[in-house]
């Protein structure tokens, strides 16, 4: 185990928290949008909410657990971003006749953003972040002390 593995958990975590946050913040943005992209018909659909899956670097939690049964001084690797989702959820349908896209019974289809699940999952991660930030502080701590200990 390197001395460097703490910081370099913390890192790759602090990097898919942010990607996650910037995520939120697209979908956010976007709870209003009624045109974001074309279907296959040329119609036009509204913005579909987006969901980050994160998986463990190096394999899953089983190989984690036979490496670390075998070599106890064995660490993670981190973190990375396995993908970003569409969520398919049904679109939200608001009567509103003046608006421009309705249809001819006057609902709009709104995007399936739920504005308040989304700032329940920025402050989720924001707490994550925060957690990480602490974990590299005090790794980075250990460090200059032990640089300490060498004068």
């Amino acid at each position: 185990m390197s001395i460097f593995d703490g910081m370099n958990i913390s890192g790759s975590a602090l990097t898919a928290n942010r990607f996650k946050m910037d995520t939120i913040s697209s979908n956010l943005a976007n709870a209003d949008t009624t045109r974001a992209r074309q279907n296959e018909d040329g119609e036009w659909e509204p913005y579909r909410r987006r969901v980050v899956t994160q998986e463990p670097r190096g394999g899953d939690f089983n190989s984690f657990l036979q490496k670390a049964m075998k070599q106890p001084d064995s660490a993670g690797e981190g973190v990375r971003i396995s993908g970003v989702q569409e969520d398919q959820s049904p679109f939200k349908q608001v009567y509103n006749p003046d608006h421009p896209d309705a249809d001819e019974e006057g609902y709009v289809a709104m995007p399936n953003v739920d504005p308040l699940k989304e700032m329940i999952n920025m402050m989720s991660t924001t707490r994550t972040y925060e957690a990480n930030v602490t974990s590299l502080n005090a790794s980075k701590g250990m460090l200059m002390k032990a640089l300490e200990i060498g004068r």
